[in-house]
């Protein structure tokens, strides 16, 4: 649940916060109207620190009415990526006492201020807000409210509380524009709307983020599901299942080799539609969705099969752009494909050397059965690309020598021209969730040619295979449909990333919307 947030245009003359977090621009002198000033004095002398070095490091102290304080810089000539990280460690400050309030002060010119409160709110959204757990007694405890003081404007029409819907179990809490009230302007991108998106984004990361975490005797495909169909009931989308029986009947051969190893045959194909009345594009987003990944036959090891419940987490991106969405109401159609399955090792489970038939009639020679992910995704891609999107974006944490070439901290994207791939990055850079563009040029595929079929499924030898993965995938991409794949490497971080405080994060929620809005 998501705290609610309370707008407050100035400084009142008694400010009793138990939890205060005070923003305000990097500067060589601290200002003049900053709340305990005198403190914050006291304690840079003390640590004999310069003040602008606050933009490197926040501090805290505890003022005499009791209030714990935590003082921090933004410098706005760091990218989003570091201005996020910086906020990041100074609300974690105030979060590690589970405070059930904090009070936000943003200082400095009238932008200045409208991106630190931007920042610091959505922090507190997603990083206030509790995951589930597995335990007998959760003393854990939520943030519930969050005072933001230094914005808005005086002598507006205001503008009564959005209503939205609830997230899969969970209820959404309303903004609400309390006492001290601030009235707020109607126009598009005054302080309410924009509060509005970004409650929204919060909305969709915590989806993801909750998701993912979920045991894998929790979210089968057949919970994944029921959960999907009752979000799709309270979202108001159209639901559509292709589950084997169909899915057989269609020829999708690839999906079907993948989950006929499972004992239960829970597995499917699922449809998600939402339309807006003034959109003029079509997007699809499809979503990889192995609620756990044993390797098939060729078993991972102990070491690498930890952890494989996440492999599900490209379907929990998605979901969570489609709910971001819908709650800031974009007027734009999408088309959210979500192929739900698990690899499992069984009597029925696909093999090396067996050759199956995919959707769009491509033979595939199978070389590796933990090369699952490209095979779901593959009658997935024909499946949504059919239906002739405008831009078709796909999420995956698909292969290993993505994360060894990136790490943890961007993720990898494929596109299918130059611009499409530079706007890719550009968004990264603007909402802090970076990627970095690879190539995917056609003499690659050689390394995937087969005596036996039309294509090979992979390499024994492993190398550049998040390349051939996306040549591999091309395949299944219907002509002239613009096409980007993102292969997931930094779906979990350890100690967490950007505005994100957990490890597993979330990556690719922001960075959707920021597709979409573009």
């Amino acid at each position: 649940m998501l705290a609610q947030l309370t707008l407050i245009p100035s400084l009142p003359k008694t400010l009793n916060a138990t939890h205060l977090l005070v923003l305000m621009p990097k500067s060589k002198t601290l200002p003049k109207d900053i709340p305990h000033g005198e403190l914050l004095a006291a304690v840079v002398k003390r640590r004999d620190m310069k003040p602008d070095e606050l933009a490197k490091t926040a501090v805290s102290a505890s003022a005499e009415n009791g209030s714990f304080v935590i003082w921090a810089m933004i410098d706005f000539e760091k990218e989003t990526f570091a201005q996020q990280v910086q906020l990041r460690k100074a609300l974690q400050l105030l979060l590690e006492e589970q405070p059930k309030q904090i009070t936000i002060v943003v200082l400095g010119d009238v932008v200045q201020r409208q991106r630190e409160a931007e920042l610091a709110v959505y922090g507190a959204w997603v990083n206030g807000a509790l995951l589930p757990v597995q335990k007998k007694k959760d003393e854990r405890k939520a943030l519930k409210k969050i005072d933001l003081i230094g914005l808005g404007a005086q002598n507006s029409q205001s503008l009564p509380p959005r209503r939205g819907k609830a997230r899969m179990g969970v209820a959404q809490q309303n903004i609400n524009v309390s006492t001290p009230t601030l009235t707020l302007p109607l126009k598009r991108g005054g302080d309410v709307e924009i509060f509005d998106a970004l409650k929204a984004q919060a909305e969709g990361n915590l989806l993801c983020r909750e998701l993912t975490i979920l045991p894998p005797n929790t979210l089968t495909p057949a919970n994944y599901r029921s959960h999907i169909g009752k979000l799709a009931q309270q979202q108001g989308w159209t639901h559509e299942e292709f589950d084997l029986k169909k899915l057989r009947k269609l020829g999708a051969g690839a999906f079907v080799a993948v989950a006929q190893g499972s004992a239960d045959e829970d597995a499917a194909i699922v449809h998600l539609s939402y339309k807006h009345p003034k959109a003029k594009q079509t997007i699809a987003l499809v979503g990889k969705g192995i609620c756990f990944d044993t390797g098939g036959h060729n078993l991972k090891p102990a070491r690498y099969m930890n952890n494989m419940h996440e492999d599900m987490n490209g379907s929990a991106v998605a979901l969570g752009i489609l709910l971001a969405a819908t709650e800031s109401k974009l007027p734009v159609n999408i088309d959210c494909w979500l192929a739900l399955a698990q690899n499992h090792i069984g009597p029925k489970a696909y093999k090396q050397n067996d050759i199956v038939t995919a959707l769009n009639g491509t033979t595939i020679e199978v070389v590796h059965t933990d090369a699952e992910g490209r095979m779901v995704l593959a009658d997935t891609l024909t499946l949504a690309s059919r239906a002739k999107p405008d831009l078709m974006i796909d999420f995956a944490t698909l292969t290993g020598s993505m994360a060894a070439a990136l790490g943890a901290r961007y993720s990898g994207v494929f596109a299918t021209s130059d611009e499409l791939a530079h706007r890719a990055v550009s968004v990264g850079k603007q909402c802090g969730e970076r990627v970095c563009a690879f190539p995917q040029d056609e003499d690659y595929e050689a390394a995937l040619d087969s005596k036996v079929a039309d294509i090979k499924q992979c390499t024994l030898e492993g190398e550049a295979d998040h390349i051939l993965a996306t040549r591999f995938l091309k395949r299944f991409v219907e002509k002239n449909v613009p096409w980007l794949h993102v292969d997931l490497s930094s779906s979990r971080c350890e100690g967490g990333l950007g505005i994100v405080a957990s490890d597993v994060n979330g990556f690719g929620v922001a960075w959707g919307l920021g597709m979409l809005q573009n």
